[in-house]
């Protein structure tokens, strides 16, 4: 797999967010040492929330409940 690193943000939630595009892999750990895999997220998804204001109301809002999930 081939991962890319998010570009550097602040946020009080998310420490740090990557993404595998040939399986459609979104990354993201969290300050609190929690990672969660989330599949099937199109590129397009990842994108806007690299342009996102809030990292963490973007995952709450597009991302969490939307997209199959796994804790690593």
């Amino acid at each position: 797999m081939s991962w890319i690193n998010f570009p550097p943000f602040t946020s009080s939630n998310i420490a740090s967010i990557r993404y595998e595009d040939a399986q459609a892999i979104l990354e993201v750990t969290f300050h609190n040492g929690g990672t969660y895999q989330y599949y099937d997220v199109p590129t397009q998804v990842v994108e806007d929330f690299k342009r996102a204001g809030s990292m963490g109301a973007f995952l709450a809002s597009s991302i969490k409940g939307h997209y199959r999930y796994s804790k690593v």
